[in-house]
């Protein structure tokens, strides 16, 4: 059973018991509507208590049972609500921990509550595109004030139980438990003392609800929100739901709400909010790397390169508190990478974003060596040097030499083959791929490159050290570029390509950010450096020499248009500014490349910029699925997410695909394939696509 009841003298107590967070699945739904009959239907009980075990009061609906026909099965939540209102024993909830969606509304639901202090308290469910479902938006604002219950709701943060318990006026706690250890007998004492003075039983549905300004404030509030949520349609939702709570009866208000949470259930941005929440969850686990797997421990970290990214790298873990040495060549290059370092922990101490002893704290775990030898002891060694295996196999060779058995040694590359990396020492077993994003101390993506041999401890070991570092991490198999960068070249490709045929940089940017993506793929160039890619360019034409491309990006790197860090790249920019201003020299550049391969520009349509962009996305993930490099599109999806700026409201380009439809999705592939400037073998649909689409099915069911 997901809930006991037992009999604490003339109190019962209903324990939710769901781990990890007592999700209100349909057992502890059906277990807390018995242990009340149990309850209601034995004299001897004078007054009920619920509580959850562990470390949690209930985290709200089991996403174990998402989108499958228990969640909705009766006793649904609002069903489960509705008879604890319906008590004709006192009611008490004992609230600890962690009490948040639907478990914040069943203890909304009871007469009385008592917290203890330290409780994360939320109604998270914006943040997966909806609004609370379960008198949430009605409720809340009558037991806590419209002004603080609407910001919970909008936002979707937790707030402790303390904070809340002292604003003025509240009546969501009737009273604060000494601690979590003693909530629970300091509930049952509660319930005893209302079950013995009598009376009316309290219901929140009762109390009434009003701001003092009426329609006036919830204009301001619509006008605050909607500049802010201009893609997702929730927030003004929760603001209306709220509205609802001040201007309807009880009973309108719920069927108001319930009304627009199912109406947001079926929006595209609420089934990709729902669909990463899940794929968050599913990246960590690995076929066959059970949950078991022993780890490694890892308590001190060396990192070989100080510069822009070694220095990201070790903040990562300086900020969880592990120990970091880094290892340079040159004395001036150790002393520039720490200053850089200092300089980010200056900048968020000036924001008030960290306490200076804590700035202190972080810098003292900090050591600095010329030495290879001074990372004999260290538990992981991540490098993070020039992108060129030779450097690379110098780097291993003597890291071979002086780690400790047991290291796991790291490669941060983000395209070199890591298997090549790993022959590079005696212990194979030991390497593996760590490619961070820059900026690494900001970026929440980890690529964790998994060699064909290496171990399955490391690679949990890994897997559970990015958690701690706060890193979403995707495991990717070996190929050139892994998942993220393997696909982005196909993406940049297409850009070239609709630069020969009629679009200017500024075009192809506008309707990709105008789609969502954080940054179009020319200002991306310039930000991160044109050069990069013509190093790659220059490499792909040796080992794949009929690799069509455009070739307007190597002529602007001729012209020694680098990006933002040589002040001119696809755009102009200013000295100190990042502004990109379309650059005349380029749209000549541009024009003067059409007429040498005898192209008459064409109008190109935004909707064909983001088709091609984003369906090449698809189709090399789709490649990249059948190869095994990753091992579901959920996983691709994070990767887009985390890393590279995809729209967080499109859900990734894996189930963007799957919600335009792969059969719509093939036939434009195929009329792409027919664009005798285009690459036609490339627009040849994977064959995991065609299966999919000829099925009906998208990636999710693959």
């Amino acid at each position: 059973m997901t809930a006991e009841y037992k009999v604490h003298g003339d109190v019962a107590v209903i324990t939710m018991s769901n781990p990890p967070v007592n999700g209100l699945g349909y057992a502890t739904r059906v277990g807390i509507t018995d242990g009340l009959a149990k309850a209601l239907a034995d004299a001897a009980v004078k007054a009920v208590v619920i509580t959850g075990a562990g470390k949690a009061f209930s985290g709200g609906a089991d996403i174990k049972e998402f989108g499958s026909p228990k969640a909705l099965a009766e006793p649904n939540l609002l069903s489960v609500i509705l008879a604890l209102e319906a008590s004709t024993k006192p009611l008490v909830a004992a609230i600890h921990s962690v009490c948040m969606g639907g478990g914040l509304e069943l203890a909304l639901g009871c007469h009385y509550r008592v917290a203890a202090p330290g409780t994360n308290v939320a109604l998270p469910e914006v943040k997966l595109g909806l609004i609370p479902g379960a008198g949430g938006t009605q409720r809340l604002p009558r037991v806590l004030g419209v002004e603080a219950a609407l910001n919970m709701i909008v936002s979707g943060e937790p707030v402790k139980s303390e904070r809340l318990a002292g604003l003025p006026g509240q009546k969501l706690f009737d009273k604060m438990a000494a601690s979590a250890e003693s909530v629970l007998e300091e509930a049952i004492a509660f319930a005893r003392d209302v079950a013995a003075k009598g009376g009316d039983l309290p219901l929140m549905r009762n109390l009434p609800c009003r701001h003092p300004q009426g329609d006036a404030y919830f204009q301001f509030a619509k006008n605050m929100v909607g500049g802010m949520s201009k893609n997702y349609p929730a927030p003004l939702k929760c603001v209306e739901a709220v509205q609802a709570a001040t201007k309807m009866k009880f009973d309108e208000g719920m069927a108001f709400e319930r009304q627009n949470f199912i109406g947001l259930m079926f929006t595209p941005e609420s089934a990709a909010l729902r669909h990463l929440f899940m794929a968050e969850r599913a990246a960590g686990k690995i076929a066959d790397v059970p949950d078991d797997t022993p780890q490694r421990a890892v308590k001190t970290v060396g990192v070989i390169g100080a510069g822009t990214m070694g220095g990201g790298i070790s903040m990562n873990f300086l900020n969880a508190g592990i120990p970091v040495t880094i290892l340079e060549m040159k004395q001036e290059a150790l002393d520039r990478g720490v200053a850089t370092i200092r300089k980010n922990y200056e900048a968020q101490v000036k924001k008030g974003k960290l306490k200076p002893e804590k700035y202190d704290e972080r810098m003292a775990l900090l050591k600095t060596t010329l030495s290879y030898d001074d990372l004999k002891d260290c538990d992981l060694i991540i490098e993070a040097v020039f992108e060129e295996l030779g450097v690379k196999e110098k780097v291993f060779t003597q890291l071979d030499a002086v780690a400790k058995q047991g290291a796991i040694l790291a490669s941060n590359t983000s395209t070199l083959d890591v298997d090549k990396i790993a022959a590079f020492t005696k212990r194979p077993q030991d390497v593996i791929g760590m490619h961070f994003f820059s900026p690494a101390n900001v970026m929440k993506l980890l690529e964790v490159v998994r060699g064909a041999k290496t171990g399955k401890d490391v690679l949990a070991t890994v897997m559970s050290l990015a958690k701690k570092i706060k890193k979403t991490a995707v495991v990717s198999g070996v190929c050139d570029g892994f998942i993220g960068n393997r696909m982005i070249e196909q993406y940049s490709r297409q850009a070239g390509f609709l630069l020969d045929e009629g679009a200017t940089p500024a075009q192809v940017d506008k309707a990709v950010e105008k789609f969502g993506f954080a940054m179009g793929p020319f200002r991306m160039g310039d930000l991160a450096g044109n050069d990069i890619g013509w190093a790659i360019r220059k490499r792909r034409s040796v080992e794949q020499p009929d690799m069509k491309y455009s070739r307007t990006a190597d002529k602007l790197c001729e012209l020694g248009r680098f990006g933002q860090k040589t002040g001119a790249g696809w755009y102009d920019y200013q000295a100190g500014k990042r502004d990109a201003i379309p650059s005349k020299l380029v749209e000549d550049m541009i024009a003067e490349h059409r007429k040498e391969l005898g192209i008459t520009p064409r109008k190109i349509s935004d909707d064909e910029i983001v088709q091609r962009l984003v369906y090449a996305l698809v189709n090399e993930g789709a490649h990249i699925l059948e190869d095994g490099i990753a091992s579901k599109a959920s996983d691709i999806d994070m990767v887009y997410i985390t890393g590279y700026g995809f729209p967080i409201f499109r859900g990734g380009p894996m189930h963007y695909a799957s919600q335009q439809g792969l059969f719509n999705v093939v036939q434009a592939m195929q009329r792409f394939g027919r664009n005798p400037n285009d690459d036609a073998s490339f627009w040849e649909p994977a064959g995991l696509i065609r299966k999919l689409a000829a099925e009906g099915k998208g990636f999710d069911q693959a």
